[in-house]
């Protein structure tokens, strides 16, 4: 799904795509996020094949916003709330920042905690 833009210079489209890669991201540059060895977001699957078919981030339209719903998993020794807080916030700042596109609310799941 597109998010389509009019401006005076014509029509701006961001593919949700483009949004989930920057909130990886965004969520990637928090310290108690875990990540896996090629710098994405973990998953709790063990299964190599249950790890390229899941997302770890989903983004919706309504109207002119977007909301994103994010799972992560925590580093152990973070606080989880303090992790997913600034995890939201980053997330937020960052696709509106890039995109122009208003972000009504990031939903931030924490699914598990890894030990580093």
């Amino acid at each position: 799904m597109d998010n389509n833009t009019e401006n005076m210079a014509g029509t701006l489209k961001v593919s949700s795509s483009v949004i989930v890669s920057i909130a990886e991201t965004a969520a990637s540059e928090i310290e108690g996020v875990a990540l896996t060895s090629a710098k994405k977001l973990a998953v709790m699957a063990d299964a190599p094949l249950v790890k390229k078919l899941v997302s770890p981030i989903k983004v919706r339209f309504r109207g002119d916003s977007a909301a994103i719903g994010i799972s992560i998993v925590t580093e152990i020794g973070y606080k989880a709330f303090d992790v997913a807080k600034a995890v939201q916030e980053n997330v937020k700042s960052s696709v509106q920042n890039m995109t122009g596109i208003t972000v009504s609310k990031v939903n931030v799941r924490v699914i598990g905690i890894k030990s580093k």
